[in-house]
């Protein structure tokens, strides 16, 4: 059940998502009890998100971007 720093850090964000399933998530934490390093990133990680959160940041929807798509491409 041992995981490596990278996986780790994939389950983390997939995590912040809450895309990331049970059992990912308990490898995880199981990783994080002997790992410092994907602690220290797991927590860092969960700050950003909070604060993307509190920010409020907008983004554009799928229609305003496909009509940004095509109206560079127009234009080149």
């Amino acid at each position: 059940m041992k995981i490596s720093c990278e996986e780790a850090s994939h389950i983390c964000t997939k995590s912040q998502y809450k895309e990331a399933s049970f059992w990912e998530i308990l490898k995880l934490r199981l990783h994080i009890l002997y790992c410092k390093t994907c602690e220290h990133y797991s927590k860092r990680n969960g700050t950003l998100t909070s604060l993307c959160d509190r920010a409020g940041l907008n983004v554009l929807s799928k229609e305003d971007k496909e009509s940004m798509k095509k109206d560079l491409e127009k234009r080149l």
